[in-house]
């Protein structure tokens, strides 16, 4: 009979210290606060909002990044050395290197050349690379590529973002959403609201609310130039687009593997103007700035708020902060950067001013 080993003493020793790292890291980081929005306490309806810009790195996708290293490291994809790439031009390669520094390991991110420098420095401060290549359309292979000639890993977070994360618990974005409102007036809110990149957020809460036999429901909204609203409505999942979303961190021109429509309950397209209208408008209520998702996510929540008071239906509503606004001083906040897009907010920002002093929202075709 003949043995061989794939796995040296060494090599498995490296594995559980890295595992060891990665999980003290997360044991020395308090959970992320769920922060009230504030609304008239006649309205009978609360709006929670799920703050993910106080992980270490800033975003929702700390969570991802940390579960898709764990994953890679349990399936023995990532040893000591291994080069780890990603397709990434944003917050979830920030995470990402942030994790490879961590562990010691050469971190590189492939992203189109038209990613902002204020990106490429946020990557770069973490300790990554970057590689650019010319179409957006291109970084998927590129990262392929890059780690057959480099013997590397490919992360691939589009498809392995809702296999990595334990759906059931396990202290997912999910679970720590529903022991935070325990002692709320609505416990089990009426609505989640969140938006979708690689998807694996709106699986995990989807699969989660149900698996807890829970009666809240998900909405995900969508960015223009995201074929993901038009691919779930349409049941079309080959759809495809040949723009790029301009709202970082969600919106994607294909239906990733990790999009999975059947725990969507209800999908709302957002234009972009609705969305940057909805930073500026939230600027004024909490005192700071956050990033175009959640002004995404809160237009889709303000929207279901206004549901629930028209038919006086008192519940609450949840949807996440993804990240701060100070890495979109540039562009999203910038008027001469909306003026160059043709962006007129102005329409929006009526519907939200009439929203947050009447309850009511617009009819939608």
């Amino acid at each position: 009979m003949t043995a061989v080993d794939r796995c040296s003493d060494t090599t498995r020793d490296w594995v559980c210290e890295a595992v060891r790292i990665i999980e003290a890291d997360a044991n020395r980081s308090a959970d992320t606060h769920l922060l009230p929005f504030p609304l008239p306490s006649s309205w009978n309806v609360q709006l929670y909002l799920k703050d993910e810009s106080t992980h270490p790195t800033g975003s929702l996708k700390h969570r991802l990044a940390r579960s898709l290293f764990l994953y890679a490291l349990c399936n023995g994809w990532i040893v000591e050395g291994t080069p780890v790439i990603e397709a990434s031009s944003g917050s979830t390669a920030v995470s990402e290197a942030y994790f490879a520094r961590m562990l010691g390991l050469p971190f590189i991110a492939v992203m189109p050349h038209t990613t902002s420098a204020e990106k490429v420095e946020l990557i770069e401060r973490q300790g990554g690379t970057c590689h650019f290549v010319d179409e957006p359309g291109q970084i998927y292979e590129e990262s392929r590529r890059l780690a057959v000639k480099l013997d590397g890993h490919y992360l691939d977070q589009f498809t392995n973002a809702e296999r990595a994360t334990d759906w059931r618990g396990n202290n997912n974005i999910a679970e720590s959403i529903f022991e935070q409102l325990a002692l709320e007036l609505a416990p089990e809110p009426s609505w989640i609201v969140v938006g979708a990149g690689t998807g694996g957020t709106s699986a995990t809460i989807g699969r989660y609310v149900r698996y807890r036999r829970l009666r809240t429901r998900l909405a995900v909204v969508d960015p223009e130039n995201s074929v993901f609203f038009a691919a779930w409505r349409d049941d079309e999942p080959s759809l495809t687009s040949c723009a790029g979303s301009r709202i970082e961190g969600i919106g994607r021109p294909r239906v990733e593997p990790s999009f999975i429509g059947e725990v969507i309950d209800r999908m709302i397209k957002v234009p972009d103007a609705a969305s940057l209208a909805t930073i500026r408008f939230v600027e004024k209520v909490l005192g700071r700035r956050v990033g175009g998702s959640t002004g995404t996510n809160l237009w889709g929540a303000f929207q279901l708020v206004a549901e629930l008071l028209a038919t006086d239906c008192p519940g609450s509503v949840v949807t996440l902060l993804c990240d701060g606004g100070e890495r979109y001083a540039h562009t999203y906040y910038d008027d001469a950067w909306l003026a160059a897009r043709n962006l007129d907010l102005s329409p929006h920002q009526q519907v939200l001013d009439t929203f947050l002093t009447t309850g009511t929202w617009p009819a939608t075709p």
